[in-house]
This record gives C-alpha cells, structure tokens and sequence, in this order.
C-alpha cells in the first residue's frame, strides 16, 4: 500500500501542497506562488547573507 502524500505549507501563501513527484512546483502549492517567488528573487527581496560587496577578481 503506498504511503499518503506528505503535506507541506507553500513557502509563499501557505496552503498546503504535496511534496510528490506529482507537483511540479513543489515546495509551492501553484506555478503563480513559484513565479512570485522567483521575481523576488530579482528585485532582491530575498538575499542569501553574507559580506556585502565582496569582489570576486583575483588580484596578482
């Protein structure tokens, strides 16, 4: 007997949705709440913490 569905909570509405190979957005409930999400990303509301303004460049 296959086990039910895990449930999680949308990361950005709440809702809950499967966390199955069956949602092809999961860990959201919609492709509208991944789309959000994902724009932003872009305009930078969400950021990943670290040192501002790090140069990448290597230096001789």
């Amino acid at each position: 007997m296959a086990e039910p569905a895990r449930l999680v909570r949308c990361p950005h509405c709440g809702q809950r949705a499967k966390a199955t190979q069956e949602n092809p957005w999961r860990p959201f409930c919609s492709r509208r709440c991944k789309l959000i999400d994902l724009g932003a990303w872009f305009e930078e509301e969400h950021r990943i913490a670290g040192d501002s303004e790090r140069s990448f460049d290597r230096e001789d």
